[in-house]
């Protein structure tokens, strides 16, 4: 399975405690299907001091934790709407495309 989702796409998140909540991808974990959006899915985390860079004294921090790929959808660009991607050859190269308007989100 393809995913078309990449680090630092703008991403809507469809369902959760987080739902029609707008973040940029931070990192993904193909092997899971999981991505960590920016500013969704916070939860506190209880770190002992001297164990993390964020909290040198320790305490409790908030993180955002991952949530599934399939319930994210890309934000166009071009459109500013969710959409399905689409796979497309350009000139021997496979660019990604939005369904709603046609246009190509990879330069």
């Amino acid at each position: 399975m393809a995913m078309r989702i990449k680090k630092n796409d703008t991403v809507l998140v469809l369902t959760g405690k987080d739902r029609n909540q707008r973040g940029k991808v931070l990192e993904i974990n193909r092997d899971k299907q999981r991505v960590v959006v920016e500013g969704v899915n916070k939860v506190k985390r209880h770190v002992k001091a001297g164990r993390d860079q964020k909290a040198p004294q320790g305490g409790i921090i908030e993180v955002s934790a991952s949530i599934h790929i399939s319930n994210v959808r890309l934000v166009c660009s071009k459109c500013n709407q969710p959409t399905v991607i689409g796979l497309r050859k350009l000139e021997g190269n496979k660019v990604r495309f939005c369904k709603k308007c046609n246009e190509s989100i990879d330069k």
